[in-house]
């Protein structure tokens, strides 16, 4: 049958996606990107915040269309939004034949032919936190080296989650629910798999977790993401090894000291804060206060030089003040972060903090948001101004999505489709093919991104 697929979320999302793909495709089933000619299409949402969620059902009832007025014979829904709300789902589009949670991945290929037995699992009350090993462990699927995947990003980079599911009860989050306790995957797995995907042309691997620092921590292996590294580093083929989804009190030295000394692995530090003020970061149900976060920081740029700095925050949750947010700015012009994300807060039903009074009006959420936007923006455009003249090393991309006639291109301190990029200058798409690596002088800056004239290509 042919196959559509939609994906949508973070890329532990787009791993799951690309294992359904593996595995519709190993069964002799034939994967298409055109929806119009698509017998059966699977939707794999998202439900993380209220945006999400909004994009997840736009995309559901745009497929339910094709259903209703197309050649689609089945629409399946996957992820965490079929996860979270599948009975109600059912109900209110009944164009969707099935519904696949996070932990019903290999279910897949069954829904596909219409013999899908999906499991449940069961969702017990949230109370008071009885620990992170006793709470219902919900979805357990995990994938390894041997399961199929159907890689959908560039042929040069790709992701490999490391672990699944999450032991920390941060109050925002509902992600321990959808995705379960968090459990490692077996190093040698990890290994193999990332050797078969340098081999397919990969050359730069961007690992990821719900933690990734928490790696191995589960089955009791002291310095676990630490071997792992200087294992991948000796992966013929790879150029870069990304570490995104860290956090701040799993961050180890060894972990630092094998950054600083593999060549392959990216002086790139994506650490999610959430907030710097003791209070809110207290209702958040998240470790440290802004002293700590100096020290923790200040330790990372002295064990890991020319280290980049990426965070997200949350602003607006509930109970913030003006001066909790005045401790936030503060924490950010103190800092000076390459890459920040701002997330208003989302009151989403299910967390700990859904009990709390969502007390922070909309607009201020926004104002906070676009306020601590700014900062960065002149952060970011005094160090733009001091990177010109210098020589960096650029990973191609291929051509702009904006401007097919401009070849873009990223630094070890940016990651795809988060940060900013890097256009090369004089450049068009037949000059350098994506995955090169080039030596380039910058030359100018466009608001976040830089430009670049290439010198040389050496791989």
């Amino acid at each position: 049958m042919k196959i559509g697929f939609v994906s949508l979320g973070c890329p532990k999302n787009l791993v799951d996606g690309e294992v359904m793909l593996g595995l519709a495709r190993d069964a002799g089933h034939e994967i298409t990107p055109d929806a119009q000619s698509a017998e059966v299409i699977v939707v794999n949402t998202c439900a993380f915040i209220d945006n999400a969620k909004e994009e997840s059902i736009d995309a559901i009832l745009e497929m339910a269309k094709l259903k209703r007025d197309g050649g689609c014979k089945s629409l399946i829904v996957t992820g965490c939004l079929a996860e979270r709300y599948r009975d109600e789902l059912r109900k209110e589009i009944p164009e969707i034949d099935v519904c696949l949670g996070t932990g019903e991945v290999p279910e897949i290929v069954g829904a596909i032919e219409a013999k899908a037995q999906p499991m449940t699992f069961y969702r017990g009350p949230l109370g008071p936190d009885p620990g992170p090993r006793t709470r219902d462990p919900g979805p357990t699927y995990l994938y390894d080296a041997s399961t199929p995947r159907v890689q959908t990003t560039p042929r040069h980079y790709a992701y490999v989650k490391v672990a699944e599911g999450c032991d920390y009860t941060c109050a925002f989050c509902i992600i321990p629910t959808l995705r379960g306790t968090y459990r490692s995957r077996d190093e040698e797995s990890i290994v193999q798999e990332a050797a078969r995907l340098a081999k397919a042309g990969v050359r730069e691997l961007l690992l990821i977790s719900q933690d990734t620092t928490f790696f191995g921590i589960d089955k009791g292996e002291r310095g676990a993401l630490a071997r792992l590294l200087r294992r991948l580093n000796e992966v013929d083929g790879l150029e870069w090894i990304r570490l995104l989804y860290l956090y701040p009190t799993t961050i180890t030295d060894d972990v630092l000291d094998a950054m600083a000394e593999c060549d392959k692995v990216c002086k790139y530090i994506d650490l999610p804060l959430q907030h710097a003020s003791a209070d809110v970061l207290r209702r958040m149900r998240r470790p440290g206060n802004r002293e700590a976060y100096d020290t923790l920081l200040a330790r990372i740029r002295s064990r890991v030089p020319n280290v980049t700095l990426r965070t997200t925050f949350i602003v607006g949750f509930p109970g913030e003040t003006e001066a909790d947010f005045d401790q936030l700015a503060a924490f950010v012009r103190d800092t000076g972060f390459d890459h920040i994300g701002v997330f208003t807060y989302s009151h989403e039903e299910g967390t700990r903090a859904f009990g709390l009074d969502d007390d922070v009006p909309a607009r201020v959420k926004q104002a906070r948001r676009s306020a601590l936007m700014q900062l960065q923006k002149t952060i970011v455009a005094k160090r733009q101004k001091a990177r010109i003249g210098q020589t960096v090393r650029v990973m191609v991309d291929g051509p702009s999505p904006d401007s097919p006639l401009v070849l873009q291109g990223r630094l070890e301190g940016q990651a795809p489709d988060i940060d900013p990029v890097v256009y090369l200058d004089g450049c068009s798409a037949d000059d350098f093919a994506a995955g090169q690596l080039v030596t380039a002088r910058v030359s100018g800056a466009k608001g976040y991104d830089l430009v670049v004239e290439p010198s040389a290509c050496y791989t």
